[in-house]
């Protein structure tokens, strides 16, 4: 398959910094969003597949790829991080869109329908979970297969260790990824700048937004647009959490649905067609 087909590569100067992202297709906006430690660029076999549909953006979140690196701790907040993808979206012409976002990206699209909801038709979830509900339900398998979540938020010591042996922490197959997405993973991964952008993410989520989720949660707030929440069957949502849809469901006042797909953790790349197929 091609690589992005028909996409074009630029980047969006914001007051908060610039942003790289690949745009492509005609129709209702799309906004793809990755997660960790992945760039924009492993939605390169899923995105086509929608742009017959959709005018699909898929942009390096901040903190990550070729996109700026928030100032602050709280630069890299989701909600700090959903304004920004807003002002994106305005530059580009974007009033109401829908979102999609993966691993760490979930986090960042479920923060834009949360604060957003004039601007987001649909939301659709991948592999996760709000934080304040993965934080609450945390168990010692939990700590056994995700302590990389606390680790990570220990960010000099985190940083050292994983700029000290990029190929142990981030392993990354060609044959998986495809050449010019394992090229760009790569370069992200190995660049330490990178790191501790990817890195503060995680301490974002420990320091900040669960107290966000907390917030929204006691005010009784809750996302208005339908949502679809998706997970990877040979991965541990279900292990850790049952159904991912009744952690979800006080979390939602619209229409709520989902289902597993036959994949591992990283769906974009290993069943993109299943995934692409959901989405529309």
């Amino acid at each position: 398959m091609a690589f992005f087909p028909g996409f074009v590569l630029e980047t969006v100067t914001l007051p908060q910094g610039p942003v790289r992202l690949r745009r492509g297709g005609s129709g209702p906006a799309l906004l793809l969003l990755h997660g960790h430690p992945r760039t924009h660029t492993t939605w390169w076999q899923v995105a086509p597949l929608l742009a017959d549909r959709f005018t699909v953006v898929c942009p390096d979140l901040p903190g990550f790829g070729d996109s700026y690196q928030p100032r602050d701790l709280k630069g890299s907040s989701k909600r700090a991080k959903a304004a920004a993808l807003v002002a994106l979206m305005d530059a580009l012409g974007h009033d109401r869109f829908a979102v999609a976002g993966h691993d760490r990206g979930s986090y960042t699209a479920f923060r834009l329908a949360m604060d957003h909801p004039d601007r987001v038709t649909s939301l659709t979830i991948i592999d996760g979970v709000p934080i304040i509900e993965a934080l609450e339900r945390a168990d010692w398998r939990f700590a056994r297969d995700w302590f990389h979540w606390f680790f990570f938020a220990q960010s000099d010591k985190a940083i050292a260790a994983v700029t000290g042996a990029p190929d142990l922490w981030y392993p990354l197959d060609a044959a998986t990824l495809g050449p010019e997405n394992h090229a760009d993973a790569m370069r992200a991964t190995r660049d330490p700048r990178v790191v501790a952008g990817m890195l503060a993410d995680y301490r974002a989520g420990i320091e900040i937004d669960h107290l966000d989720d907390a917030a929204d949660r006691d005010a009784g707030r809750r996302i208005a647009c339908p949502v679809r929440v998706l997970w990877s069957l040979d991965d541990d949502m279900e292990r850790l959490y049952g159904d991912p849809l009744q952690v979800w469901r006080p979390w939602v006042a619209g229409p709520l649905d989902g289902f597993g797909i036959q994949s591992g953790h990283h769906v974009a790349e290993a069943a993109p067609q299943p995934l692409a197929a959901a989405i529309r």
